[in-house]
């Protein structure tokens, strides 16, 4: 979620009793962003409101209070540090509660949170500023009333408010019997009240799909629509890459973690895919939108022994385990390069890559024309791969590196966009998993959870 968006409420079902529940994917780390609130509102002031927020130090906290005190302030010990998959919160307010735990409780992916380092309950039947309504745009998710839109990355899917309703986890999600993972429950049987609404069901739309109205609006910026949901993630730049060059930093992820961007003159800044496979084949695009002469940025493959720098990798993806394409038209294998391989490209030119670890090989292409004659869908011939290898196990990745603060790729590993700029006019794909700029190599599919199941 890029942007903030804000309504007005009116008059509530109840000031006691309520419930949220929403789906959603952190994609930036919280003592990178500062932390953000998810959802708020404000009746007057900091000091008569309530909200929900994740901490800088990855904590979850709510905060009730008005000019009497504080009613809620409870903020979990554990963390949540996933930038990868989703996280199902059901926040459940039933002040009318005779047991002081009961009157607040918070359960995640399907289970009890009981373990708070804040532990400020409402006193029996309290009155709640999260409910109040009677205010003027000052229901907001992604922005702190009186300040700007928030930075973090985040992706936001089926977040229901019930008013005057107190339900369980069980209402919106359950356990699948053969993974034992909580999956979504789409079309759950709730009443929503006066002032409820269940928001992103399908689609980026900002309009209510309860049936009541309850229509926001955007305060600023666009939201954007993402394939990935909580029944198939797809990758993103995996936010723990950055450290590849021991504590420094040196590329910055964006635009939820599909975009990245050197952040040093002095040195390169290495990402991979947060997904990665030992089997399968499976494509992408990556848009090149800020070339540097010095041949950056590096964009390819990188073995998982490579990238992870405890089994002796480097991190780095034109070293061991690394296979890239550079501006200049080289192939890098390893450290090997072979010069002018492909053509040359530059500002805003597509590659694509297509990763066949059934038959063991990689290829490249731009703007939808295969390099070195590459012919993806060969399979073990394996026509014109950029490098060929036998398949043993190991898993690979997409990556890339960047190099000055200028230099910048942003990866469409799916989604249909690159940024915030939606794909021109979509190829085919068979899988019917992802959208991209060019057709999908038969055989191929998107990198998500979907895409590894096929």
């Amino acid at each position: 979620m890029a942007t903030s968006i804000k309504r007005s409420k009116g008059s509530q079902s109840s000031l006691r009793i309520g419930t949220f529940s929403y789906w959603i994917k952190i994609a930036t780390p919280h003592s990178t962003s500062g932390g953000f609130q998810v959802y708020s509102n404000t009746v007057e002031n900091d000091n008569n409101r309530g909200y929900w927020q994740y901490t800088s130090d990855d904590k979850w906290r709510m905060v009730d209070n008005d000019a009497s005190g504080t009613h809620i302030q409870l903020r979990t010990n554990r963390l949540f540090k996933d930038l990868a998959g989703w996280y199902h919160f059901v926040i459940r307010i039933d002040t009318t509660q005779s047991t002081s735990t009961d009157r607040v409780r918070l359960y995640v992916n399907g289970v009890q949170e009981t373990s708070f380092d804040q532990t400020d309950y409402p006193s029996q039947n309290t009155d709640l500023k999260i409910f109040e309504g009677g205010q003027t745009n000052r229901e907001y998710m992604n922005r702190i009333y009186g300040g700007s839109p928030q930075s973090a990355n985040w992706y936001v899917s089926h977040f229901h408010y019930c008013d005057g309703q107190s339900y369980g986890p069980d209402t919106f999600g359950s356990t699948d019997a053969t993974t034992g993972e909580w999956k979504i429950n789409t079309s759950p049987s709730v009443t929503y009240g006066n002032q409820g609404w269940f928001m992103f069901k399908n689609d980026a739309s900002l309009n209510d799909d309860s049936g009541n109205g309850n229509n926001w609006s955007a305060d600023s910026g666009t939201i954007q629509k993402s394939e990935d949901c909580p029944s198939n993630v797809f990758a993103t730049w995996n936010e723990f890459s950055r450290v590849n060059n021991y504590s420094q930093r040196y590329v910055e992820h964006l635009e939820g973690s599909n975009t990245a961007k050197g952040t040093s003159n002095a040195n390169n800044g290495n990402s991979y895919s947060t997904l990665g496979a030992n089997s399968g084949k499976f494509y992408c695009e990556i848009k090149a939108t800020d070339v540097q002469s010095n041949a950056y940025p590096n964009i390819g493959f990188m073995s998982e022994p490579g990238a992870v720098r405890t089994s002796g990798g480097s991190g780095q993806i034109t070293t061991a385990g690394g296979t890239t394409y550079n501006p200049n038209g080289d192939l890098i294998l390893d450290a090997s390069v072979t010069s002018s391989w492909g053509a040359t490209y530059t500002d805003n030119d597509i590659i694509q890559l297509a990763m066949d670890l059934d038959n063991g090989a990689f290829y490249f292409g731009k703007n939808g024309t295969w390099q070195n004659s590459g012919n993806p869908a060969s399979g073990a011939s394996k026509t014109g791969a950029a490098r060929s290898f036998t398949p043993d196990g190991t898993f690979y990745f997409f990556g890339t590196a960047n190099y000055t603060t200028s230099c910048e790729v942003k990866a469409n590993f799916g989604n249909g966009f690159f940024g915030t700029t939606a794909v021109s006019s979509a190829g085919t794909n068979a899988s019917n998993n992802g959208i991209f700029e060019y057709d999908v190599p038969s055989g191929y599919t998107a990198l998500s959870t979907k895409g590894l199941n096929l």
